[in-house]
């Protein structure tokens, strides 16, 4: 995980941020939660179908295969659905209560494991509410030494272990916190308040950030500078390593996008981790060959240049079925979503910088070649040269 924090929660700010919010009147959330989600790239494909059939031979509920639920499927579509099951619920303290969350678990197809713990927040004024998703954090988030992410990824790479193709040594890892609201209680304008009256009427600045001293302006507002409405009674707000999403329709389709960008990003930090390691050795073995001589080199060019050859294309391969995870011709909304998603992640910035890596080894392929190419013509020219003087001495010693 590489997204930074800064957590600087004193008892005086603390102290501060509740009167702030007392003073307001304050908002009740009625139906609510807050979603911690972790995601570990455990293998480079996963076949889906292989996995149903593991899973259908467990005594539990049945998977699905996810969709976007409320947008058309002409606008917006997985190219492979994920499968999405349930694990057994999960026993969690929360500032020294323990607190049953519902865990589930979503595969994709490139090779990443979702795992999602969800914690009820119904019946909480808005402060009591935002304390919650702090207390998240806290058990859960990736500051916190628990077992909990550990056990539920053992329990599914047991389950479908051979539904996995090339396990990975060591596993990568995102996390984000998700706050959901879908009624609110006890203000005017509720059950179903409109964007802007949210706006007015709770502070989203300490659920967004994670931190309870009053922030500046112009950290306010880049805070909400990634800020998305569809109807006038529904919002998204979208930061680095948090969102929250307001739907009185119970929409999940946000939290997809979300997971799905996620999933990119942990996905080119693979891609990025491997082609950093083959670089290092791709100098090695070309400087050793050098180093031996050009004239009898040509199979050990050609070796590594088709070597070379296969991981471009295995990359390339792999990256084209990232690209297309998701697939967004008309949704306009969404793919608004996922377009700062995608941006806040950094996804392109990393997608950059593999595709960099990837064009050096394409160049040093291609350089490699051409030697072996050059090394073939001097090995066959040589040869020549010896035939010649072989047959020179033979009519010299028969004459």
């Amino acid at each position: 995980m590489d997204k930074p924090r800064e957590n600087v929660r004193t008892a005086k700010g603390r102290q501060a941020w509740e009167r702030r919010a007392v003073d307001r009147a304050e908002l009740q959330v009625a139906s609510g939660a807050v979603i911690a989600s972790r995601l570990f790239d455990v293998a480079d494909a996963i076949d889906l179908g292989r996995c149903e059939m593991l899973w259908a031979r467990q005594a539990r509920p049945a998977g699905m295969r996810s969709r976007l639920i409320f947008t058309p499927a002409k606008a917006v579509a997985f190219s492979e659905p994920p499968l999405e099951f349930a694990l057994p619920p999960v026993g969690v303290m929360l500032d020294g209560t323990e607190m049953r969350a519902e865990a589930t678990a979503r595969l994709y197809d490139f090779g990443v494991v979702r795992l999602a713990l969800q914690f009820p927040a119904d019946g909480l004024s808005w402060t009591d509410y935002v304390r919650r998703v702090f207390a998240v954090d806290r058990a859960v988030g990736p500051a916190a030494a628990v077992a909990v992410w550990p056990d539920l990824l053992a329990q599914v790479t047991g389950i479908f272990a051979d539904g996995f193709a090339r396990r990975a040594a060591s596993y990568l890892e995102e996390d984000y916190l998700v706050g959901t609201v879908t009624t609110f209680e006890g203000a005017p304008g509720a059950p179903h308040l409109t964007a802007e009256a949210l706006m007015r009427q709770a502070d989203l600045a300490p659920l967004l950030s994670g931190e309870d001293r009053a922030l500046s302006e112009d950290v306010r507002r880049e805070l909400f500078r990634h800020r998305f409405s569809y109807y006038a009674d529904d919002l998204a707000v979208l930061t680095w390593d948090r969102a929250f999403v307001y739907d009185p329709r119970g929409d999940s389709d946000v939290l997809d996008v979300l997971d799905v960008a996620n999933a990119q990003l942990l996905e080119m930090r693979y891609y990025q981790r491997l082609l950093d390691a083959e670089l290092p050795r791709m100098y090695a073995a070309v400087e050793a060959m050098r180093r031996g001589g050009r004239l009898f080199a040509t199979n050990r060019f050609a070796n590594v240049a088709r070597q070379l050859y296969s991981l471009v294309g295995e990359v390339t391969e792999l990256r084209e079925k990232l690209d297309n995870a998701l697939q967004i011709t008309e949704g306009v909304y969404l793919a608004r979503v996922y377009g700062a998603a995608l941006q806040l992640f950094r996804v392109p910035e990393v997608s950059a910088a593999v595709d960099r890596k990837l064009a050096i080894i394409r160049d040093t392929y291609a350089a490699l070649y051409d030697e072996a190419s050059a090394a073939r013509g001097a090995l066959m020219e040589a040869v020549i040269v010896v035939l010649i003087l072989v047959e020179v001495v033979m009519a010299v010693l028969h004459w």
